[in-house]
Formats: C-alpha cells, sequence, structure tokens
C-alpha cells in the first residue's frame, strides 16, 4: 500500500470545516442525495475529518463527516431538526483541470484551504483509485476501516468511473468488474444494504451480489458503515429501463415479469432462512394499521386532492385490522424494503439480480430493519409496473396489468405463496404505497401527480381484489424513476 494511504491524521481542527461552510451551504443543497431540499442550511458541524492525501501538494484529499443543521420548516425562527450527517470526499487543487468541472464545489477564500479549489474527489480518477487501494490492502486510516472478504480477489489497476445517473448515493465503477457505493447520508448502526447481501451470500442464494470489500467508521463508540463494494454486473440492464424499452418496441414484458417474480421469491426464501422470522399477530398487525393510517391523515392533510378518497383507503386498512381480530396472523421476516423495477438489474443471460437493500431513506434505520411482511416488497414492484406503463410514449393497454399478474404467477412458482392468495394483506400495502407516491409526488413532481392518484381511486373502491384498472389520465412528462 502505498505511503499517501498510510499517512493520516485525524482533523478536529474547526478551520477546516469553517473555510468550507460558505461553500458546502451552495453546493450541498442542489446534490440529488441531499435530503433536506427546501429548507435553509443554518450551519454544519464537524463529525469527522480524515486526511487522506496530505495538503500542499498538488492535490488534497478529505474525507469528511458533516451534520447540516436546518430548521424543520422554511419558516424563518421554525425550530431546527435533528442533523442529517452526510459522507464528502473533498478534493482540493489549485485549480480544476476542464474534465473535472462538473465536480466544482468552490474557491476557498480563508482558513487552511485559502486560495485552493474544492470539489467533489469522486469525479476524480486518483482519489477514486485510493479507495479502492484502501480496500485491497484492509487499511485503516484514522477513524475509516476499510475491510474486504478474503475469498474475493481485488485486482490492482482498475480504472475507474463515477456513475452520473440521478442516485440517492454516490457509486464508482472500476474496470467493469467491481462497484463501489458510497452512501452519503449515513446514520450509526448496521446497515442492510451491507447487512442483507452478507446474510445472502452465506446462504448461497445467487440472485444477489456478494458485497467484496467495506467501509466503516468507529467514532465516539458507534459504528457507521459508509461504502459497500461489490461485482459489477457486466452487460446487465436495469429493470425500469429495460421494461421502457419493451413498453417502446410493443415488446411483451409478461417473461421477464414472471421471472423477476421468481428471483424475488427465492431472495425472500433465503432471507427467511438465515436471518429470524416473527409471527405478527393481533396486537402487531393493529400496530402496522395505526402506522398506516396515520401515515394516510398526514398525507391527507399535505395533498387535498387525496381527502376525497381517504374513508376508502382508511378501509383497506381497517379490513387487515379486522382479519387480525379475527385471529389471522401472518410471518414478517427481513425484505429488500424498497423493491421496485430500478432495484433489479438482468444480466446478458437473462438472469435477474435484486440490488440496492438499504431500504427506504425516508425512514429510520430501526425500521428499515424490522421484519415485515414479504408482501410488502411485492407491493414496490406491482406499483413499479404501473409506473412503467405511464412512461411509454404510446400506452400499451393491459400491460401493467399482465406484469402484475405475470409476476404474482412467478412468485408463487418458485415455492412461495402466491400474493394473490391474501388480497386484504396485499390491498392495504399496495394502498400505502400508493399514498406514500402521492405525497412524494405532490412535493417533487407535481405533473406526475395523476399516477398514483389514478392508483389510489381504484385502491379506494375496491374492497375485494387488488387488480388494477388501467389510469386513464397519463401525465405529460416522461421517464421518471419508479
Amino acid at each position: 500500500m502505498s505511503e499517501a494511504v498510510t499517512r493520516t491524521t485525524l482533523t478536529t481542527s474547526p478551520g477546516l470545516l469553517a473555510s468550507l461552510d460558505p461553500l458546502l451551504r451552495e453546493w450541498l443543497p442542489r446534490q440529488r442525495w441531499f435530503a433536506g431540499k427546501g429548507r435553509p442550511v443554518t450551519g454544519f458541524s464537524l463529525v469527522a475529518a480524515t486526511e487522506l492525501l496530505p495538503p500542499g501538494g498538488k492535490l488534497g484529499l478529505y474525507h469528511l463527516l458533516v451534520r447540516a443543521h436546518q430548521p424543520l420548516t422554511p419558516v424563518p425562527g421554525a425550530p431546527e431538526q435533528p442533523a442529517d450527517c452526510y459522507q464528502l470526499v473533498i478534493g482540493e487543487r489549485v485549480a480544476l483541470p476542464p474534465r473535472l468541472a462538473p465536480a466544482l464545489i468552490g474557491h476557498v477564500a480563508e482558513g487552511p484551504l485559502a486560495g485552493r479549489t474544492v470539489y467533489d474527489a469522486l469525479y476524480d480518477t486518483r482519489p477514486a483509485e485510493l479507495l479502492l487501494e484502501a480496500l485491497r490492502a484492509g487499511a485503516r486510516i484514522g477513524g475509516l476501516r476499510f475491510e474486504r472478504d478474503g475469498s474475493q480477489e481485488i485486482r490492482s489497476g482498475l480504472v475507474p468511473r463515477l456513475v452520473t445517473s440521478e442516485q440517492s448515493n454516490s457509486s464508482v465503477v472500476y474496470g467493469d468488474t467491481f462497484i463501489l457505493k458510497l452512501f452519503r447520508r449515513v446514520v450509526p448502526g448496521v446497515n442492510p444494504d451491507l447487512e442483507l447481501p452478507l446474510a445472502l451470500a452465506r446462504e448461497g442464494c445467487e440472485r444477489v451480489p456478494a458485497p467484496t470489500a467495506w467501509i466503516g467508521a468507529e467514532l465516539a463508540g458507534e459504528s457507521y458503515v459508509l461504502g459497500v463494494l461489490q461485482p459489477f454486473v457486466q452487460g446487465a440492464a436495469d429493470g425500469w429501463e429495460l421494461a421502457l424499452r419493451e413498453l417502446a418496441k410493443g415488446e411483451d414484458f409478461a417473461a421477464a415479469a414472471r421471472a423477476l417474480g421468481r428471483a424475488t421469491a427465492e431472495v425472500h426464501t433465503a432471507l427467511a432462512r438465515t436471518l429470524p422470522t416473527v409471527t405478527l399477530g393481533h396486537a402487531q398487525v393493529q400496530q402496522l394499521v395505526d402506522g398506516m393510517v396515520e401515515r394516510l391523515d398526514t398525507a391527507a392533510q399535505a395533498v387535498p386532492a387525496l381527502r376525497p378518497y381517504a374513508p376508502g383507503l382508511r378501509a383497506a386498512f381497517e379490513a387487515l385490522a379486522g382479519l387480525a381480530a379475527e385471529g389471522c396472523t401472518w410471518t414478517a421476516q427481513r425484505i429488500h424494503g424498497d423493491l421496485h423495477l430500478g432495484q433489479c438489474l438482468r444480466s446478458p443471460s437473462g438472469q435477474w439480480w435484486l440490488i440496492d437493500f438499504e431500504g427506504e431513506p425516508s425512514k429510520s434505520l430501526t425500521e428499515r430493519r424490522m421484519p415485515q411482511p414479504p408482501v410488502r416488497d411485492v407491493a414496490g414492484m406491482l406499483r413499479s409496473f404501473d409506473y412503467a406503463a405511464h412512461s411509454a410514449d404510446l400506452p400499451v393497454p393491459g400491460w401493467a396489468e399482465t406484469c402484475r399478474a405475470a409476476y404474482c404467477s412467478g412468485y408463487a412458482q418458485a415455492g412461495a405463496a402466491d400474493p394473490r392468495t391474501d388480497p386484504v394483506l396485499l390491498r392495504a400495502y399496495e394502498t400505502d404505497k400508493a399514498i406514500y407516491e402521492v405525497v412524494y409526488e405532490a412535493r417533487h413532481r407535481p405533473d406526475w401527480l395523476p399516477v398514483p392518484m389514478s392508483a389510489i381511486r381504484r385502491l379506494a373502491a375496491d374492497s375485494t381484489t387488488p387488480s388494477p384498472a388501467t389510469p386513464s389520465s397519463p401525465p405529460s412528462p416522461r421517464r421518471p424513476r419508479p
């Protein structure tokens, strides 16, 4: 391992963060992965700063964990919410070459980096290479730990490239061999995006790329997972883009949906074998229903268009509570937690892979790690087919319904229970997902609000079966992520 990697100091001086503060206030809210959009940043506090390359040379490199302080609402004088912690890898040079122009954070006016230009170092080849070198060597740098699975080889000399598509984290691909996902908003504790793939690898499940290495930190007695390196599935097609291509050509997607259903069931079965399961009785189901009803009430306050449908949506949740009161029970286990077409890859050989087990970013780590009925993942995928159907240039009647049925059939063919045999549970989870989508679209993509609202109308009126109706009001923009 190079001297540059092993030479490190833990930087605790407030001068570093103070010099970056005005630049980060402008740059951070513009990033796709910044969670506090729409609210001003009132300040930063330093959790940790690690020097990865010494300052003063052609290139300096810092790893930062910083908390961004923001009020609960944009209203002046509003109380602040608990500050989110963000992972930043910041490079500093005298000036940026043109190839790094998209990475610019700004020019530092004062402090220890005065006169230097700082930028997002993941765009730069050398810093990205350094991270892979550290993982390959199993390095310890300040509070950072670079760990690896000794049974997998990490070759040197792999050329890195940053994935520039919109993501809630940042990913670097190394020579079409590995992909490193760096979590941007981090919390202490066990990250399911490392925990679950490791468990599935031990179980021998081949539907999820096994982690090769990972980055962690020990800070103030708490553990953080900062990044995961996994094999890169060469030539794989993102399930979302694949579905859109097939739609554009008017091709049938049912066979692919059926195979994806089988893959999902295989992952669920493996997770149930290797991690504990629990039985949900009346009290536990009532607690789940109470959470669904609370989310509905909050959403109806935020999105007036939802209010006329609230009684019918609440009935979907009450029907589930009613079954539990009659003595019905369900099994809960660890699941993906945020499953949709964009979280799936299909290799050139036709094999489906499931990726990104982090769970819904808006939920707490405790919530994301709770055992839940597997149908929650199924409901997320069914909603994703609905979104894909609205992204076609020319609507294909019945496309979403065919895919939904094929997916559920494939799920059952893999030996799991057919989700359609429990319509009350499936309807409740699909309703909860559609309500989440309504709030998201109203806040971020209002032109897309008709997509979940069409499902809301169906679910509010449907008391017997989860089969969808084709939405009749496609919005104008194209190709959103589900």
